[in-house]
């Protein structure tokens, strides 16, 4: 026999939302499943939170800005899944715009484990990089970051996953759930944090008046990196009421099956559309 089971929700909160002009209903679903003010419903870009929030991001954007100039050898290591793949293009894609020398490689799970496993060290140390950048993984990878220290590799963990007892003694660890980081949105996807660090990076070659110029005004105001960071967000189980960044990726994924965004290109009045936050240092995305 089917049971229908009513959802508490907070009277207060309904109203909130209802005067806010939001459907009584709606405003009663939304309610039920945390949402207490109309703001937390935002996926307009000028309430994405601004990188600095995140600790480690500006000694990540000053450390992989030392590394171009000097011309060192990047690899980044990536997972195979939907996060892990999207946070592999990604970096590859910004990092390469940027003047970077990267390669990278995504190795097979079931044959070198899990993260950045010393056996994943052995087999990225055959390229002879002089530093490793993790993606969606490394957070946990204290033997394999040792290991890379022992071949004099140094190592850039950027990750989302809970970390363990231990940190990895790497060069530079950025990731929203570390101890000791304020960064408000705790559910970023792995992908999603390889572009706060490009935003970063890109800001901190800009102040150093060393930023190569973009070939397209679609790659300067960084769609490009954009439209591939969407969809692992988008296709996860995370609650997109709980972060800014779910929310807008849930809303605009969608739309990157267009034929316009398959090619790259940004749609007519894109810009108007999504305006870069004011609230944000000039650096961090302007042209």
């Amino acid at each position: 026999m089917t049971r229908i089971a009513v959802r508490q929700f907070s009277p207060e909160h309904a109203s909130s939302l209802a005067a806010a002009g939001l459907h009584p209903t709606l405003a009663r679903i939304l309610a039920a499943r945390g949402v207490a003010r109309a703001a937390e419903l935002a996926t307009d870009l000028p309430e994405l939170v601004p990188p600095a929030a995140m600790k480690g991001i500006g000694h990540a954007a000053a450390y992989l800005a030392d590394a171009i100039a000097a011309g060192k050898r990047l690899l980044i290591v990536a997972d195979y899944d939907c996060d892990g793949a999207t946070a592999c293009a990604v970096g590859v894609r910004g990092l390469r715009m940027l003047g970077a020398r990267v390669e990278y490689i995504v190795p097979n799970r079931f044959e070198y484990g899990y993260g950045l496993t010393p056996e994943i060290v052995a087999l990225a140390a055959r390229q002879k990089p002089d530093v490793i950048v993790t993606v969606d993984n490394g957070i946990a990878s204290v033997d394999g970051v040792a290991a890379a220290n022992a071949l004099g590799i140094d190592v850039v963990v950027t990750d989302h996953h809970l970390p363990g007892s231990e940190l990895p003694q790497a060069a530079v660890i950025v990731n929203p759930n570390q101890p000791g980081c304020e960064f408000p949105s705790k559910n970023l996807a792995g992908v999603g944090v390889m572009f706060y660090v490009l935003l970063a990076l890109r800001a901190e070659l800009r102040q150093r008046g060393s930023t190569r110029r973009p070939p397209s005004r679609r790659c300067r105001r960084c769609w490009t990196w954009w439209r591939w960071a969407r969809w692992p967000t988008w296709s996860s189980w995370t609650p997109t009421t709980a972060s800014w960044w779910r929310r807008a990726c849930a809303a605009c994924a969608p739309h990157a099956c267009s034929r316009a965004w398959r090619r790259c290109s940004v749609p007519p009045g894109a810009r108007r559309r999504a305006p870069i936050p004011s609230t944000w240092a000039s650096g961090w995305v302007r042209a």
